[in-house]
């Protein structure tokens, strides 16, 4: 049976998407063993996360301009390369100085390898198929943060941490070959190759990367409140001022005049409360399972697995209620199941049986992975094929922004909750349950948003023609 180009193209895409999440969840559970291995402290370890997240950060908004530049099959080929040498530099590291500059360089590749690769769906998925397509671009999202604890995890305990890395040698290796056959050669819609806009590249670098460092501090204990607050204050004036700036050239590396687009500027604002909801999961559900209910960091990550189970059985649903229902009924009605399982989630109790857990985790990851999808798929439904380039660079960088800021909050919400009921450094059942509660309130006010849709919004990528 021959594949749709698009759907091909999706699918390979997928993979590369699924490497990347895994790669970056599973080097969080070798850090303790990461650091006896370079002789230092854990604490110091946050340095190769960070470096991570901020090469990601200051590179995604370059990734249009050389898309559009070089052709998004070479640049996303050429991003899984690197990506696949840094990753081996990475497992050859040494000590923490060689392990942060390789992190670096890994975070410039997976910045070029993300949006340049959601990129390449768009321009070769038509509209009415982009329901379809992005299903199977978006699973990686979910999946990859669920699986890369239980698989780092496991490759530190029987193996080695070197192979978290090692392991992503031959998977891009195979990507990259498929994608060079099934990615169609492009090479951008300018005839006119554009000038490279270096202040706003200054400004979107400072900026970015100044916030997702922040919200990186919002995670360590030993740094106070005013700290991050400061520096994502300051990102935050950055970011306006060069919002400003790019309205005065011809250029400018990332278009903000695309959020005018009703359903994309939904997806920007409202969407992003939405990730942010949906990606604190990952981290304070394991973080409960181990911390509150005793269980070891195997046991949580198998159990959390359900989630996992969940957002894939969803898959073949999702394509179907896209096409039946509209997006304004779809995000309203699954955002309120998305807070009610986060609910649910603050009662369960050691005590609690595993069957019961086990109901409650995999129908979260049910109602999480419809919701990814249905926000990700309407943020470029009205968006003309003209400015796809800019749509795609300006959400790629939101979408990183925000599941960093998804970690952040619920570390906040815990600390927050603990503070209230006046526990020790060590976090307690009801921390966990009152956190929950306040993403799950979070997410209920955050979806007044979407009833500012009307019921035809995205009708374009929903309704096939006939």
């Amino acid at each position: 049976m021959k594949i749709d180009k698009s759907y091909s193209v999706s699918l390979i895409v997928a993979i590369s998407f699924f490497m990347q999440g895994l790669d970056t969840t599973a080097v969080n559970t070798a850090i303790p063993t990461m650091a006896k291995s370079f002789g230092t402290d854990v604490v110091h370890l946050s340095a190769g996360v960070t470096s991570y997240l901020i090469a990601l950060a200051i590179f995604i908004p370059v990734s249009g301009w050389i898309a559009d530049r070089y052709g998004t099959r070479k640049v996303f080929c050429t991003s899984i390369i690197l990506f696949i040498l840094a990753s081996a530099l990475c497992g050859f590291s040494q000590t923490l100085t060689q392990f942060v500059a390789f992190r670096i360089f890994q975070g410039m590749a997976g910045a070029m390898m993300t949006p340049v690769g959601r990129l390449a769906v768009l321009k070769t998925t038509p509209k009415e198929k982009l329901v379809t397509a992005m299903a199977y671009i978006t699973w990686p999202a979910l999946v990859a943060p669920i699986l890369g604890p239980l698989v780092g995890g496991y490759l530190t305990t029987y193996w080695h941490w070197h192979w978290i890395f090692f392991l992503n040698v031959p998977i891009s290796i195979i990507c990259v070959l498929l994608a060079w056959y099934h990615i169609p050669e492009e090479k951008g819609n300018n005839p006119i190759k554009p000038r490279f806009d270096f202040v706003g590249f200054v400004l979107s670098g400072l900026a970015l990367a100044g916030f997702m460092y922040g919200v990186e501090l919002f995670s360590r204990a030993e740094v106070a409140y005013y700290i991050p607050v400061i520096t994502i204050l300051i990102s935050i004036g950055l970011l306006f001022f060069n919002i400003r700036y790019s309205r005065h050239i011809s250029n400018p590396l990332i278009d903000y005049s695309v959020i005018r687009i009703p359903t994309y500027k939904i997806t920007i604002f409202t969407g992003s409360i939405s990730r942010m909801v949906i990606g604190v999961a990952p981290y304070l559900v394991p973080l409960m399972f181990q911390e509150g209910f005793g269980l070891s960091p195997f046991q949580s990550g198998t159990l959390f697995l359900a989630t996992m189970a969940g957002n894939l059985a969803m898959k073949p649903a999702t394509i179907w209620i896209m096409r039946h229902y509209n997006f304004r009924t779809v995000l309203i009605s699954n955002g309120l199941l998305v807070a009610l399982f986060t609910f649910f989630t603050a009662l369960l109790l050691p005590t609690t049986p595993v069957i019961l857990i086990v109901i409650v985790m995999f129908l979260s990851g049910m109602f999480r992975s419809m919701q990814f999808s249905a926000i990700t798929t309407l943020a470029f439904a009205d968006i003309p094929q003209p400015r796809m380039t800019s749509a795609n660079t300006l959400y790629s960088t939101v979408q990183q922004m925000s599941t960093g800021m998804g970690i952040a909050m619920g570390a906040v919400f815990l600390r927050f909750s603990n503070m209230i009921n006046g526990s020790s450094d060590h976090y307690s059942v009801a921390d966990f349950r009152l956190a929950f509660i306040f993403v799950a309130m979070l997410g209920i006010i955050s979806l007044y948003g979407y009833t500012k849709l009307t019921p035809d919004a995205g009708d374009v990528v929903r309704i096939k023609k006939r």
